[in-house]
């Protein structure tokens, strides 16, 4: 094996997007060459990556070639080739996350299985191989409906209310689960490497937009109990031990209104809610994840300041070539500090970047995010017409 901070040595990404670009800030300060396939030609990472590759990181083919060429593997996706990547790593490469463990969460319905086998606490729910599969059975309603793969920034979710919106729902393979009327929602990062190492990050509460069902603000930290707290963090080790996983493990917890604590979901690499951590912790999680999949020693999870992300989508009826009014507005507030992901054309909901908020106080960094959202617009050269 290459040793990692050696000139022969090659990392490669699957997936070029914003993910993958905030990595980068951190291979560039190791010196570590970075090798990133993705299907866009202007994927915002190819123009800072070492050597980039326009691919289908889908196609089994594609995989197989670019792996070749890598001493380590790790995504910034979970919707790849799983069969490419058992393939590699019977070959030798060395693929972080590993490929079992993608191919678990990359299925809801393989990944609820996976909660009940391990006597993880989540939604009650039932697997359907296909729309028609699902509407000959009854339900009481409303129940969630999600698809089984490809899901992302709260695309293939829906919350059903009655017989007809089943029937609108396209046919693919999917879960239908209960309805929680849900009090909070939170997320905690964890990071494990090879050696068995755990460390995990503070608990984050998250408030999502209620037209996109996307993520608007992280917190950290969750303003909540020190034994609410300690119960999460429980169940995030329970988490990361039953699937030894080598990365970053992002989890999701739903709290309803009695104040019952259940998993919604994992992503197995950075994620949405742990941007705070490049300005606020000690270690961010991209260079977290570095160490983790390189077995180095993980680093120190605890925040230096409270820390708000807000996230920057591109405003509802605007598309296009990407305009940020007011960016020079909020770069005169102290511990703002705006994220752009190299994206060139804007749409509604699309996820352009992010802003981080930190302050000694939480409370004082909350109003500040409230400011900041109410101030900075994402919108493009082009508007729809809502005539």
């Amino acid at each position: 094996m290459k040793h990692y901070f050696s000139s022969s040595f090659k990392l490669g990404i699957l997936g070029g997007g914003q993910l993958g670009r905030m990595l980068l800030t951190e291979t560039q300060k190791w010196d570590i060459f970075t090798s990133v396939l993705d299907p866009a030609e202007n994927a915002p990472c190819s123009a800072i990556c070492n050597e980039f590759t326009q691919g289908d990181f889908n196609d089994y083919e594609t995989v197989v070639a670019f792996g070749k060429k890598v001493d380590i593997l790790t995504v910034e996706i979970e919707h790849i080739n799983i069969k490419a990547l058992f393939q590699l790593q019977k070959e030798g490469v060395k693929i972080y996350p590993q490929p079992e463990v993608l191919q678990t969460i990359q299925h809801k319905g393989k990944q609820k299985d996976f909660y009940i086998k391990h006597a993880i606490p989540t939604a009650t729910y039932r697997r359907f191989e296909s729309n028609k599969e699902f509407q000959m059975e009854s339900f009481d309603y409303p129940v969630v409906w999600k698809s089984a793969q490809f899901g992302y920034d709260g695309m293939g979710v829906k919350v059903v209310r009655n017989k007809s919106d089943l029937q609108a729902l396209p046919d693919v393979s999917c879960i239908i689960e209960e309805y929680i009327p849900i009090e909070k929602e939170f997320a905690v990062i964890v990071a494990r490497n090879k050696k068995g190492e755990t460390k995990s990050y503070p608990v984050v509460e998250m408030e999502f937009h209620p037209e996109a069902n996307q993520v608007e603000y992280v917190i950290c930290p969750a303003e909540i109990s020190e034994d609410l707290t300690a119960k999460i963090q429980k169940i995030v080790l329970q988490v990361a031990n039953s699937f030894k996983h080598i990365g970053l493990l992002a989890i999701e917890f739903l709290m309803d209104k009695d104040g019952n604590i259940i998993v919604n979901e994992v992503a197995p690499r950075p994620h949405n809610s742990g941007h705070y951590s490049i300005e606020a912790s000690y270690t961010n999680q991209f260079e977290q994840h570095l160490r983790a999949i390189l077995n180095l020693p993980l680093g120190n999870t605890a925040s230096k300041l409270a820390g708000i992300m807000v996230n920057l989508v591109g405003e509802e009826y605007y598309f296009g070539d990407v305009v940020y009014q007011n960016m020079e507005k909020i770069l005169t507030w102290d511990g703002v500090t705006p994220h752009l992901y190299g994206k060139k054309q804007t749409r509604s909901f699309r996820k352009m970047g992010h802003v981080t908020i930190v302050n000694k106080n939480v409370k004082k960094a909350r109003e500040l995010a409230k400011k900041v959202k109410n101030t900075i617009r994402v919108i493009g050269t082009q508007q729809i017409s809502c005539d």
